[in-house]
């Protein structure tokens, strides 16, 4: 279907969604944070109806790299497995295991993204998962989430242990695997993963050092921690158009 005949056949906001998501995946690519055609990332569909009467979301074709994904190749799918968009593509199998529990279980998340980069997935098979070594890792260590590794996200029965690690925190390191970070917004949900990323790439390079830490006390931690809860702003939505503007300026074909 080419990109004339979808935007006629969705609605403004889901258009709007694929666009957003679609924009996600290249700045991923950008930031060099991909895994060839593995992990992934989701946007629920807005007002969307699935076989079963749930919701339905957006997620990346199986066999399509980062920085050619666009708004219109994009799958739509819903809670039970079943693509509901016309498309010549399958999706990964893992990928739904993930993004349809958090979906399913979360209705407060309007995206999900999963990574494998070198430095989470680091952090994630190291004991302390995430230490409050910098500014960056202490605006997240507060409301972290933890699920331990049980293989390839290929048992559905899975979704249930991994919805209750998560709890209501939009942050987490699964073990052994990589990170992951959920949002109101796809922009939420990307600025989430930006600093978690950044917090981890620090972490690897603090430890690298070789020398004696300085570790902030508790009280700076529990301090940064209310600080944070307390916080008004909206990162995603200010940071979010410049991100656009960046991705336009070099290659605006994710909007097709």
């Amino acid at each position: 279907m080419n990109v004339v005949q979808m935007q006629k056949t969705v609605s403004e906001a889901e258009w709007q969604t694929r666009v957003d998501l679609a924009a996600c995946y290249r700045l991923v690519a950008h930031y060099g944070w991909t895994d060839l055609i593995f992990t992934h990332f989701s946007a629920r569909v807005p007002d969307s109806v699935g076989s079963s009467g749930g919701e339905a979301f957006l997620i990346k074709p199986l066999g399509n790299l980062f920085h050619e994904i666009t708004a219109s190749s994009l799958v739509k799918v819903d809670l039970d497995g079943k693509v509901l968009s016309e498309t010549d593509y399958e999706i990964n199998p893992a990928g739904f295991t993930i993004h349809s529990a958090v979906h399913a279980a979360r209705h407060d998340v309007g995206c999900v993204m999963h990574l494998h980069t070198d430095d989470g997935t680091a952090v994630s098979a190291q004991a302390d998962g995430l230490l409050p070594l910098t500014q960056t890792a202490l605006t997240l260590v507060g409301n972290m989430a933890y699920q331990n590794y049980e293989g390839i996200a290929l048992d559905h029965e899975e979704r249930e242990r991994l919805v209750a690690d998560l709890g209501q925190s939009n942050t987490m390191i699964l073990r052994n695997r990589g990170t992951l970070t959920c949002g109101e917004t796809v922009a939420d949900a990307f600025i989430q993963m930006f600093t978690l990323e950044r917090a981890c790439a620090m972490q690897i390079r603090v430890l690298s050092g070789g020398v004696k830490l300085n570790m902030p006390s508790k009280e700076v931690v529990e301090n940064v921690a209310s600080q944070i809860a307390s916080f008004e702003g909206n990162l995603g939505g200010l940071a979010w158009p410049a991100l656009l503007r960046m991705l336009d300026a070099q290659d605006s074909s994710y909007r097709n």
